[in-house]
């Protein structure tokens, strides 16, 4: 039996592991956190793009079969029929998505930029004894100031993904983007779902909001930060103060551009605050 192809994406730390946790209590459903068919997929183009050795021996019609192998092979000895593949990289890539599954859909995590940033330094505090792999020098981990701005960084963790978003919403594509304000889903979760259910055209399903289980700790491992990708028990708002300093708080907490996306057919459900407090 054929496969149906959605993905997810959007920023890091908001709910992407939260939503992938929620969606596989429904036996028809797979997901999971970042999976390696985003840099395999681009890997591969660049491979046969103009310029290679090998790129008039591989037509057009013969790449887009062998993407299409690519998703299908990968994830063969998975008998939902339903898949959601996660990688921040597919909202700079969905022109390709496109082209391959027309009508898939795409889930876009998002959360207050200061909010993501506190979230991430909060679990790097909390492994004092790691030099996690998310900074790749001492002058990056020196201080919360220059670990903040290195998330920042349009190729790196935050900024990265954030950009592509930001492409992503007001692409000829967006009608096929459903962004998801993290803080409107831990408050309202079975009005998301139901949102959800009817965007990709799916029978509505019961969730359990009281016992959601999620964790990869080998995954996490590999990074140096454990914690990243383990999800509460039960569904909600956890309010808290932030850790970072007010002037590196307030730099970062009025970013949230998808509060106005004139000119894109997304569809959002987000949080009228745009200052939203909370954790994972």
């Amino acid at each position: 039996m054929a496969k149906t192809f959605h993905f997810i994406s959007g920023l890091p730390r908001s709910g992407s592991t939260l939503l992938s946790a929620l969606l596989r209590q429904n036996p028809r459903f797979h997901a999971g956190i970042v999976s390696p068919l985003a840099p395999l997929a681009s890997s591969f183009v660049a491979q046969v793009s103009t310029g290679s050795e090998i790129s008039t021996m591989i037509s057009m019609a013969q790449r887009k079969r062998i993407l299409e192998g690519l998703f299908t092979n990968f994830y063969q000895d998975h008998p939902e029929e339903v898949i959601f593949d996660t990688n921040r990289s597919w909202t700079a890539q969905l022109p390709l998505l496109m082209q391959l599954f027309p009508d898939s859909k795409m889930i876009c995590c998002v959360r207050n930029i200061s909010w993501i940033m506190d979230s991430i330094e909060q679990r790097f505090r909390a492994n004092g004894f790691e030099n996690t792999r998310l900074f790749n020098s001492s002058s990056e981990r020196a201080t919360v100031y220059t670990r903040v701005e290195t998330l920042a960084h349009p190729n790196r963790l935050v900024g990265m993904p954030y950009q592509a978003l930001r492409e992503a919403c007001w692409s000829e594509h967006s009608a096929n983007l459903m962004l998801i304000d993290y803080d409107v889903l831990v408050e309202r979760p079975k009005d998301v779902m139901r949102m959800l259910y009817l965007f990709i055209g799916e029978k509505p399903f019961t969730h359990d909001f009281e016992n959601v289980e999620y964790d990869a700790p080998e995954f996490d491992a590999q990074l140096g930060i454990s914690g990243m990708h383990k999800v509460h028990q039960k569904v909600g708002k956890r309010d808290r103060k932030t850790i970072l300093p007010p002037d590196l708080f307030k730099k970062y907490a009025n970013m949230s551009f998808w509060h106005d996306l004139e000119g894109s057919s997304a569809l959002r459900l987000v949080s009228r605050n745009k200052t939203p407090s909370g954790n994972i």
